[in-house]
């Protein structure tokens, strides 16, 4: 348990659900991060793993067929290679399951306001509940923290993104970001 972490809410984000005849399904256990541990390595690759995956999406969506091989631009390898310095101030929890880091999300916060950053959950994971528990988490975080609202952006052809943050109380916006297709959302905390 790292220090400062709220022993009960670890207990509460460790449940079970059902799932069919298939009996019970592990939900993700969420914690934050110790980036300057063995969690920073995890971070990295999980934050890799966001970037890539948005950069071969970007190239399709542009109608480029997309090398899966194409090195990362070079504003995100601080990210990658030492998240405790590019999130130094910032909150990063990480979802596991079986003790086995399966996603992450990245919090900022200034003024008052919450920013949801890099949600991420591995792929071979999805449909157990990863994003949906780091997203409330992240939006937990925010209201203890005495933020008013989160934001986030999305990229507009991420359709279950959308859903899942309209699902959660999220509302389009008017962009505050100049990139075309990217969808910004907000919700009070």
């Amino acid at each position: 348990m790292l220090h400062g972490e709220d022993p009960v809410r670890r207990l509460r984000l460790r449940l079970t659900v059902s799932v069919g005849a298939h009996g019970p399904l592990e939900r993700p256990v969420i914690r934050v991060a110790d980036l300057t541990g063995a969690d920073a390595v995890e971070v990295g690759s999980a934050v890799r793993a966001y970037l890539q995956q948005t950069e071969f999406e970007k190239r399709q969506q542009e109608g480029v067929v997309p090398d899966p091989d194409a090195p990362l631009p070079e504003r995100y390898l601080r990210e990658v290679d030492d998240p405790s310095v590019a999130y130094a101030g910032h909150r990063v929890l990480i979802a596991q399951l079986q003790d086995r880091v399966v996603g992450v999300v990245v919090l900022s916060e200034r003024e008052g306001i919450a920013e949801i950053k890099r949600l991420w959950a591995v792929p071979a994971a999805r449909g157990r509940g990863v994003g949906s528990a780091l997203l409330d988490s992240a939006v937990h975080a925010a209201a203890e923290s005495g933020a008013t609202e989160v934001r986030l952006s999305v990229w507009d052809w991420r359709q279950g993104a959308l859903r899942l943050y309209e699902s959660r109380g999220f509302e389009r916006v008017p962009s505050w970001d100049d990139r075309e297709r990217l969808v910004c959302m907000v919700r009070p905390v």
